[in-house]
Formats: structure tokens, sequence, C-alpha cells
């Protein structure tokens, strides 16, 4: 398993991110001027359906103009975010255009999806609980390799993919992203020749869909666990992969 203190594309850009932001404290620069020195590909993550997730180091959002709007339609994503409360997706699916992306409930200078924006009435108390203990949340990095996830929390991240289960079974493994440590939540070549696999027989139990990830915070799922399903877990993201050019 591919798991580590951090994958190196993704450990690279969070050490770059703190870079900036000491050394634009120490030259204690204004907002305007913080916000301008910043990656501008920071400032395209945005969601079609969602628009941008505000944060302090952003530019306040306005409606996109229709040269925008088709300039963001030809930019390719490569993936779409939900989050999911039980069995119940809150708010729009996310887009994903830049190679990386913060997931987060609160999250101090940063931008990506905030959770925290999302609102829904009556949350249940086991959800409220939960969403509280989000916080930094993680970064999901698209690399050479494969989808890795970087977990930026206090608590750990529970995840499954059809990649994470080697060799192909009926039974599905949940792997556990302990706080500061990444994982390879995707592999490419593996996914490749599980393509490969789609022109044999599907099993009785239906279809699937290989190029999906879960991701629960805090509460792990399946055989080893008293959830047996994903959707018993109080907070959870689904990542849809686009397919490969």
């Amino acid at each position: 398993m591919d798991i580590s203190r951090g994958g190196v594309g993704v450990r690279r850009r969070i050490e770059e991110g703190n870079m900036e932001l000491k050394e634009t404290h120490k030259a204690g620069l204004s907002s305007a001027s913080h916000a301008s020195m910043l990656d501008k590909r920071d400032w395209t993550n945005e969601s079609t359906e969602t628009g941008n997730t505000p944060t302090e180091l952003q530019e306040p959002y306005a409606p996109h103009s229709d040269a925008e709007e088709d300039e963001l339609h030809r930019r390719r994503h490569w993936c779409n975010v939900a989050y999911w409360e039980n069995r119940t997706r809150v708010g729009r699916m996310y887009t994903v255009f830049n190679d990386h992306v913060n997931i987060f409930l609160e999250l101090p200078h940063g931008n990506g999806f905030c959770l925290g924006l999302l609102h829904r009435e009556n949350r249940s108390e086991p959800v409220v609980r939960t969403r509280m203990k989000i916080g930094c949340g993680l970064t999901l990095s698209l690399e050479s390799d494969g989808v890795w996830a970087y977990n930026r929390s206090n608590y750990a991240l529970f995840v499954n993919s059809l990649t994470l289960n080697w060799p192909p079974s009926r039974t599905f493994r949940v792997c556990r992203i302990e706080p500061g440590f990444s994982l390879k939540i995707y592999d490419f070549a593996k996914s490749k020749l599980l393509e490969l696999d789609k022109r044999e027989p599907q099993p009785p139990d239906g279809p699937i869909n290989t190029r999906s990830i879960q991701i629960s915070f805090i509460k792990g799922w399946g055989p080893r666990y008293s959830r047996q399903f994903i959707t018993s877990c109080p907070c959870w993201l689904e990542v849809i992969l686009s397919p490969p050019r």
C-alpha cells in the first residue's frame, strides 16, 4: 500500500503554501498585496455549480460573464466531489479543475471546497459532532501515478476505492489515513486493468463504478466496523473521477 508521511507532490504544495504565508506575514503586507502574491491557479479552483468558496484571501465572488463561462467549460476537470451526511447529499457537486483541491470545514488562508458553507436544517447530533472535528480536512492531489489524499485534520480518514481492493475480490477494503499522512487512494495502473475486466460478465449485484472513491471523516465502515455501509457514516465524500483522455 502506498502510504507515507505526506506524498511528495502533496507535501511540496503544502510546504510552498506555508512558506508563502510566512514570508508575506514577515513583510507586513496588506491583505490585498498578500492575495496578489498567491498562486493564481489556486484562485481558479471553482465549482461550476457552487462557485468560489469565499475565503479571506480570495477575490469577492461575482457572477461569471458569458465569455468566462465558456472558458470555464472548455477547461478540463479531473473530478467532481459530493458531500454527504448519511444518506443525504448536501449542496451541489464541486468540480475540480486544478491538480489539487483542499476540502475543509475551516482552513485559515485557504481556498477550495468549504464544507462549512453547506447549510442543512435539523442536522442530527452525530453529524454535528463529526462536522466540528473536520477542521482543515484533507487535500486531494492529482499525480502522474494516481490520486493521493493528504490528511490535514486531527482525526483519521477512512477511504475505499476499487483500486484499494487489490487483488480484486467481492469483498471491499477500507483504509485508514492517520493525521499528517497521505495515501494513494486511486492507482491509474490498476485502474487500466480494471477497465479491461469490464469485458467480463458483471457480477450479479450489478455494475460497479470503477472511478469512484468514498472518504469518510472520522468514522470507519465495512466488515471490520459497526457501520456496514458508507451511508451510515455521519459525514463523507464521494469523489467521481473523470474518464481518462
